[in-house]
């Protein structure tokens, strides 16, 4: 029965199943194991490519560089001759994107077809997609490629070819075609657009000749020649004779003023007159002769000479000073009056002049438009002309914006297939290949093989791991049954098998030490599926815990497929089936083999019935026996599929479930955990059976066995 104190073992979730996270480590591991896979594997397609390789055709490819230089006029005179090819630098990707696809259309690859013959020169390589009933569509050359080197202003037309020579033709021949194309356009367009200003030329020189008409006549009924000449010489004049009014009319109140003084016969008024200082001088000559004449009289008296004399002169200088008064008022009125008529007369002048200004100034808008239009239609006829001339002359002007910088020569080494190259991706790419094909392997794997991922998916342990021994499977795992030294019949020189012995031990040990409060005197030894190794686990645990001089009995409890007679070459007439009939006690059937401490209960004969009673007199049995041997070993049938398993679990101190590494899949084991669990029972663990160091890198240590054993290869 099992035991108060057994473990509870949890059935892992999908989720634990599919869960598979492994370190780096375990993948170069992989990688590692899989080494001589992975280089035949990468030598079979890097010589399957050579040999491919060595059958192609060579092509050759032939280049031919075109620079395109925008900072080049287009043309020799006008604007044109200022004009750069880019109008923006923005506008480069646009522009070579542009001159890529004129390079592959019709128009450019059309001449050179026809001129070298492609057709029947490039047979099923350089063919156009013309055909006897579609001869006018467009043509392409599949061996052309244009490319454009990245952040510079060059094209490359590309040229692939059988024929190294007719590739450097081809591209050179596709070069021509595309400038003389460019030019051809250019001229086309030039012309169109000639041919347009010279019809509009005509329409422009009767417009221009009916506005000039116009502007005639109006100056004819303006009697003027250029009415801004005349507008602007009006408003001078008029500006003057204002002016001059002004000036007139101030002088005409000064000798108004000066004549009003005159009449009034003041002496001040003659002094302020032009005539004033003749007229001041005769008076101071007048003063001293007063003077004189008062002296002469006071000295010599009247009847004297000199006395006449004075008076005589005194005399004649106021006759003249009086004549001299006279002639100045006379004066002073004629200027007076000649300041009146010329005010008068500037006056009339300057509304005269002001009524000819305001009549010219009432049609200058009028004129204005008549001489701008006529002006503008000129302009536009002379520019009209200019262009004409220019378009004319710029056309037959050949730029090199568009030129070939370098001309393809014919290739010395072919471009494809390129060996070397193809090769090393060849070899990449099956690198890549077989290592993801290696790693995936691995991931799709769903057998039971690391320890590590058995205790994370199915929260249990591996009590032990048992290498592969190819002896054991050549001899049928046979038993040596005589004397004390039990061991593997095997071949001199196997020493894995002693290596085989010594995992049996550690397996013993493992499964003794796994709870120290209750000892383990009953253990089913089963599996999920058949041919897992369990028959062979539990003989050599039978044997190994025998050798260690502890009493040890094997039930062989499969029934449907018994084995234990074979291993240990004991006869097989009787045993648990003739137990289980009633036939007879099972301390009759059990056999001694080898040392005293192992006895053996052999399957009997193969018997349903026998299998059906096995729930109902087992129990007993292995109780009874726990009390009189140290260890009880069953080897049941599978626990999935065969009831009995599940009644003898149920009866043990322990149930050990046998997998067989890189076969067992882990939904199986993890089935039978969980029917365990179901049951109560307790399971030990899980031994992985026929483990290889390619299996996990947690077993490495399985490929030093036979350098380990090679010296002592008996078991101790």
């Amino acid at each position: 029965m099992p035991s108060p104190g057994a473990i509870a073992v949890v059935p892992p979730d999908e989720a634990d199943l599919e869960e598979r996270s492994l370190p780096l480590s375990h993948y170069l591991w992989v990688l590692k194991c899989q080494r001589r896979k992975i280089f035949f594997f990468v030598l079979g397609c890097l010589v399957a490519t050579y040999l491919v390789c060595s059958h192609l055709t060579p092509l050759y490819d032939a280049i031919t560089t075109i620079d395109i230089d925008r900072e080049m006029p287009r043309g020799t005179m006008g604007d044109s001759s200022a004009a750069s090819t880019f109008v923006s630098p923005l506008d480069a990707d646009q522009f070579l994107a542009t001159q890529t696809s004129l390079i592959r259309s019709d128009s450019v690859l059309r001449p050179v077809i026809e001129r070298l013959r492609l057709k029947e020169t490039e047979p099923g390589y350089g063919e156009t997609v013309n055909t006897p009933e579609t001869e006018d569509a467009p043509v392409f050359l599949s061996g052309l490629d244009v490319i454009r080197p990245p952040n510079t202003f060059l094209l490359l037309v590309k040229y692939r070819s059988r024929n190294p020579r007719l590739a450097a033709e081809v591209s050179n021949a596709i070069a021509d075609s595309y400038l003389e194309h460019s030019y051809r356009i250019r001229i086309d367009s030039s012309e169109k657009l000639g041919a347009y200003m010279t019809g509009q030329l005509e329409q422009l020189k009767a417009r221009m000749e009916a506005s000039s008409q116009r502007l005639a006549d109006f100056e004819r009924e303006l009697n003027v020649i250029n009415s801004d000449q005349k507008t602007s010489i009006q408003s001078a004049s008029l500006l003057q004779l204002n002016t001059d009014y002004n000036s007139a009319k101030e002088d005409r109140v000064r000798k108004e003023a000066a004549w009003n003084a005159i009449q009034t016969g003041s002496l001040s008024a003659a002094y302020a007159s032009t005539q004033g200082d003749s007229l001041k001088r005769l008076s101071e000559l007048l003063s001293d002769a007063r003077q004189k004449f008062t002296q002469v009289k006071s000295h010599y008296g009247e009847k004297h000479p000199e006395y006449a004399r004075a008076q005589a002169q005194m005399l004649d200088l106021q006759q003249q000073l009086d004549e001299t008064r006279a002639s100045i008022g006379e004066r002073v009125k004629i200027e007076y009056r000649q300041a009146l008529d010329r005010e008068n007369m500037l006056q009339k002048q300057v509304g005269e002049t002001r009524a000819e200004f305001d009549r010219l100034n009432a049609r200058s808008f009028d004129y204005q438009t008549l001489k701008e239009e006529a002006e503008t239609d000129r302009k536009l006829y002379n520019e009209l002309v200019r262009k004409i001339r220019e378009a004319a002359i710029n056309s037959t002007f050949q730029d090199s914006s568009i030129r070939i910088a370098d001309r393809a020569r014919a290739p010395a080494h072919p471009a494809f297939p390129r060996i070397k190259l193809t090769l090393s991706i060849a070899f990449m790419l099956s690198s890549l290949l077989a290592f993801g094909a290696a790693i995936v392997t691995d991931l799709v794997d769903n057998t039971i093989r690391d320890p590590e991922e058995i205790a994370r998916s199915l929260r249990t342990q591996v009590v032990g791991t048992l290498p592969t021994v190819r002896a054991m499977r050549e001899h049928a795992n046979m038993l040596c049954g005589a004397g004390e030294s039990m061991e593997l019949v095997k071949e001199d020189g196997d020493n894995a098998i002693s290596g085989y012995e010594e995992a049996i031990r550690t397996l013993r040990s493992s499964i003794l030490l796994t709870d120290f409060d209750h000892r383990i005197r009953s253990v089913l030894v089963t599996s999920a599926s058949p041919s897992e190794g369990k028959s062979t686990v539990a003989a050599h645990l039978a044997s190994a815990h025998a050798r260690q001089h502890h009493r040890t009995l094997l039930i062989d409890a499969d029934l449907r497929r018994p084995s234990a007679h074979r291993f240990f070459n004991i006869c097989s007439d009787t045993g648990l089936s003739t137990v289980l009939s009633n036939w007879t006690s099972w301390r009759d059937v059990v056999q001694q083999a080898g040392p005293s401490d192992l006895h053996i209960m052999p399957a009997g004969p193969a018997s349903r019935r026998a299998a059906d009673l096995i729930g109902r007199a087992l129990p007993d049995i292995i109780e009874e026996a726990s009390r009189e041997y140290d260890m009880v070993i069953l080897d049941s049938p599978p626990l999935i599929g065969f009831p009995e398993p599940l009644e003898m679990a149920a009866n043990v101190d322990g149930v050990l479930v046998v997998t067989r590494a890189g076969h067992t899949s882990r939904r199986a084991v993890s089935t039978v955990m969980a029917t365990l669990a179901r049951l109560r029972a307790r399971p030990l663990g899980i031994v992985l059976n026929e483990v290889t160091k390619e299996m996990s890198d947690s077993y490495y240590y399985y490929g030093d066995y036979t350098r380990c054993y090679r010296q002592d290869s008996t078991p101790s």
